[in-house]
């Protein structure tokens, strides 16, 4: 058992309660599969949706997109409040909030309210992963690294459980219960977290920072701007000259063209330049937003693309990404227990050669008398390997370079990787939405990502190694 004696205020190392690592992790990891399951359950119950909600898929398209929004715009910020408040508040109080929006989605009437209310659970969701991080960063002493790099599995299991509870729930019930699932879940978490995670004493010697709400506002109206032309365009492709178009387009761009000159201007900037753009962070970052967030963003549309192309059921459909779930999380476990002798450069170059090959055959028809399931289930596989070989290389090389900000960092990396599915999920499903043969477009689509992932390769020469613990 590894326990260590720490503040749970920032960075602070002052002496508090003990934790058992232990308990406290499948506490922890509970939270995160939590989230993480919400990022993929939606994914097959898009079609029903679309039918019960009597909308269309560009719409339908947007719980997805909601969902990663709010994380972006709460996630550096929640990791701010998590430092200043300390990590246990903002962890319990995010819970709450995640577990109450839940409930609000199993019970919306329609898909405004719907898109409103995903975007309500991100918000909890959101302060979720830096105040986690932030409890292992500060009270799991040097075997810290390999829970950090455990973190990659957790994902990996939402992401294999999801669809197939999703699967499960439309086949047998309703959409309604991919979301009332997570209510027994965070209920759990609340009481254990609770009485498991140390309280800390009043701590004045941190000094209240000033929340960047000009730089929040910024990426909100470029990020919105963004996200509500490309489905403008595809409820109507002969809308790409209209003037409304033209303008959401502008507002966008000079948006986030301010956002990226106010970070630099501000003393305190709502993301700190450094860490996005920095010697090692850069291209740690465009990793986490390409190789993880893109990928993540196409790869939760496969059972759509099943459905579509192929006429795959929804179960079996789900099924897919339970097969990527487990090559994740399986070699996840293994890179995080070696991580130490393997470095980060090499996993890091066989995973990414492996997803870009998984990503290139989704976009290939089916070869050698191999049915449609069984090809897209070996791509799904390569899909999982891939990236459970990568995640815990890159999650330890963005945070061993600032230990002391493991919570920004953690915060900035899940900002990447959500930043990544809102452009891959809002651009797919606009262009699918827009096309006369849905199947054969979002096979188009893979076969541009699997391009855009070997021309990105180049970019781990850069990451910064290490061997060892940190």
């Amino acid at each position: 058992m590894t326990t260590n004696k720490v503040s749970d205020r920032g960075s602070s190392h002052k002496a508090t309660k003990q934790i058992n690592t232990k308990i406290a992790f499948p506490i922890i990891s509970m939270a995160l599969l939590m989230i993480t399951i919400d990022s993929t359950i939606v994914a097959t119950a898009l079609h029903a949706l679309q039918q019960d909600l009597h909308t269309s898929v560009s719409w339908a398209g947007w719980t997805m997109t909601a969902y990663s929004f709010g994380f972006v715009l709460m996630l550096p910020l929640s990791a701010k409040l998590s430092i200043q408040f300390g990590h246990r508040r903002i962890f319990l109080i995010s819970v709450a909030t995640f577990t109450l929006a839940s409930l609000l989605c199993g019970l919306a009437p329609n898909i405004y309210s719907l898109i409103a209310f995903r975007a309500l659970q991100a918000i909890g969701g959101a302060g979720i992963t830096p105040s986690a991080t932030g409890i292992i960063v500060n009270h799991f002493d040097r075997s810290r690294d390999r829970y950090l790099g455990l973190f990659g599995s957790i994902f990996s299991i939402g992401s294999m459980i999801g669809p197939i509870f999703g699967g499960i729930f439309v086949t047998y019930w309703s959409w309604h219960w991919i979301f009332f699932i997570n209510i027994p879940l965070g209920l759990i978490v609340l009481l254990l977290a609770s009485h498991v995670i140390p309280k800390v004493s009043n701590d004045n010697t941190l000094k209240h920072k000033k929340i960047d709400f000009g730089g929040l506002a910024l990426l909100a109206t470029g990020l919105i701007t963004a996200m509500y032309s490309a489905t403008y365009l595809a409820e109507d492709s002969n809308n790409i000259l209209s003037p409304i178009f033209i303008a959401l387009i502008a507002i966008s761009i000079i948006s986030f063209i301010s956002f990226f000159r106010h970070l630099n201007r501000t003393e305190e900037p709502f993301i700190n330049p450094r860490f996005i753009f920095g010697k090692g962070f850069g291209s740690v970052n465009l990793l986490n937003l390409v190789h993880s967030g893109m990928v993540i963003g196409t790869a939760s549309l496969i059972p759509f693309y099943a459905i579509n192309r192929y006429g795959i059921n929804e179960l079996s459909a789900g099924a897919l990404l339970v097969i990527e779930g487990v090559a994740s999380v399986t070699m996840s476990v293994i890179l995080s227990l070696y991580i130490r002798k393997t470095g980060y450069r090499k996993p890091l170059y066989i995973g990414a050669a492996i997803l870009a090959m998984g990503v290139a055959l989704l976009s290939i028809t089916p070869q050698w008398n191999v049915s449609p399931f069984g090809w897209l289930a070996a791509s799904t596989f390569l899909i999982g390997f891939g990236f459970g070989v990568m995640s815990p290389a890159a999650r330890n090389a963005g945070i061993q370079l600032a230990p002391d900000q493991s919570a920004n960092l953690a915060a900035i990396r899940s900002l990447g990787l959500q930043l990544g599915q809102i452009i891959s999920i809002a651009g797919a499903t606009s262009i699918i939405g827009a096309s006369l043969n849905p199947g054969k477009t979002q096979a188009m689509i893979y076969l541009a990502l699997s391009i855009i992932l070997v021309l990105t390769i180049p970019v781990i020469s850069s990451v910064p190694e290490n061997k060892g613990s940190w």
